[in-house]
């Protein structure tokens, strides 16, 4: 892995805005970097990379299959018992399930190591996609890397294939809430590959989603809705108002409810109890469980349900604060986990992002930031294989 300094396409902003990419500075501050490039070998991505990913998401099936199973376990991860039946039977019909994105720390030696599973409605999709591939198009024809230079990046492909096999004629929702663009963006993108697979699709704000006669959820012209994509937190759904409606299994939801296991917090620990010694895992144990960790070594402490790095603190042997993000998951269960440092380059720490689509290892996306804490606004930096 060579991270390298290359030109930034003079015309960047209009093409970025071209094809909706309106969030690539946020708060003026620069989201998509190109100002600089990762560049990997094919052996590097096929072996550290996508094969650990395949590997991981099997193991993490399996915890889903013992976890909707075992009361301690779903005690254990802080899920409402008023969904356990509804997530077991989610899980035991197998429910399908679109995508998913592991997050790594490695250092181009030994083998990855997982941070977490976003699972559920994991971000900088398309970036990951389809801006980065428009950039390594663009890169190939300037010069800027070698022309049979690849990108491993799949991930539009498979998506639109996911698509495929879940047709039906019934019209497919696409719901996110308000006032980010981008979530927007990313429904948008995952909207027009549905489309491309033949889905009759629609947009729906979240917050638009009403209850109709019946108990049944409803568009804003009292249509009902059987299937829907919401990047949107199961967790959250739980907590709303119609949340207990999910118990009636009455739509189709993508993500589905089994998700609920492999987006929280609590996998970590729960991989580990069942593949201790795991290259590719650090070591993790539940708040209240025994420390896992080595004498003298740093851990970190997650919340259950923290997403975009909120609320994470990275501690020292002492149990001193090394650094620390803030948000709205401070009063939830947390996990401690093993501190394994981001590498870092120049004044940067870097993040990998392996997605998951369809059950397979697809693509990849990379973040850096001042902070040993990747979160919403860290940047995203392109990489190619050659």
């Amino acid at each position: 892995m060579l991270r390298h300094d290359v030109p930034v396409r003079p015309a960047l902003d209009k093409l970025a805005h071209q094809h909706g990419f309106d969030f690539h500075v946020i708060d003026n501050e620069m989201y998509w970097d190109e100002r600089r490039a990762y560049r990997f070998t094919l052996r590097q991505i096929e072996e550290q990379i996508e094969q650990p990913t395949a590997e991981l998401h099997q193991m993490c099936l399996d915890v889903v299959d013992r976890a909707v199973n075992d009361q301690q376990m779903m005690e254990q991860l802080a899920i409402p018992p008023l969904y356990w039946d509804a997530i077991a039977q989610s899980w035991h019909q197998r429910d399908p399930s679109l995508y998913g994105r592991m997050d790594f720390v490695w250092c181009g030696q030994a083998p990855v190591k997982l941070l977490e599973y976003n699972a559920d409605t994991p971000t900088s999709l398309y970036e990951s996609s389809y801006f980065q591939w428009l950039w390594l198009e663009d890169a190939r024809n300037n010069g800027i890397i070698p022309r049979n230079a690849d990108q491993y990046n799949s991930i539009q492909e498979r998506l639109i294939a996911r698509f495929a096999e879940l047709y039906s004629p019934e019209l497919l929702y696409f719901c996110c809430c308000e006032g980010s663009n981008e979530d927007r963006t990313t429904v948008l993108y995952l909207e027009d590959c549905a489309r491309q697979a033949g889905q009759e699709t629609q947009f729906l704000y979240m917050e638009d989603i009403g209850l109709g006669v019946g108990g049944e959820l409803t568009d804003l012209e009292d249509h009902v809705i059987r299937r829907a994509f919401k990047l949107y937190p199961l967790e959250w759904m739980m907590r709303d108002e119609n949340g207990p409606l999910l118990r009636k299994r009455r739509q189709q939801w993508y993500e589905p409810l089994w998700k609920s296991v492999l987006s929280n917090k609590g996998l970590l620990p729960l991989l580990w109890r069942f593949n201790p010694n795991h290259p590719n895992l650090l070591p993790a144990w539940f708040d209240g469980e025994k420390s896992l960790s080595e004498p003298g070594e740093s851990v970190v402490r997650k919340p259950l349900f923290s997403r975009e790095g909120g609320n994470i603190t990275v501690l020292d042997s002492q149990q001193h604060v090394i650094t620390q993000t803030d948000g709205n998951y401070g009063s939830e269960p947390v996990i401690y986990q093993s501190f394994k440092p981001l590498p870092r380059f120049g004044d940067s720490y870097t993040l990998i992002g392996s997605w998951v689509i369809d059950d397979e290892a697809a693509g990849m996306g990379i973040r850096e930031d001042s902070s040993l804490i990747t979160k919403d606004t860290s940047r995203f930096v392109p990489h190619y294989i050659g």
